[in-house]
């Protein structure tokens, strides 16, 4: 069995933490494809989110 790089794991669980705000218990126990769609689903939020700020400046 391969293991996730635990750089990646801390990144990715970081930048979860800091935008959902929820337990490191909980993006810990999320299996590693969900916490891929995740961190996809809120970059492109955030992406979505600055665009508009960027369009009404």
């Amino acid at each position: 069995m391969l293991h996730y790089p635990p750089d990646a794991l801390w990144q990715e669980i970081a930048y979860l933490a800091y935008h959902l705000h929820w337990p490191l218990e909980e993006l810990l126990d999320l299996e590693h494809l969900d916490r891929v769609r995740m961190v996809r689903a809120v970059s492109a939020m955030n992406e979505h989110a600055w665009e508009m700020v960027r369009e009404n400046a």
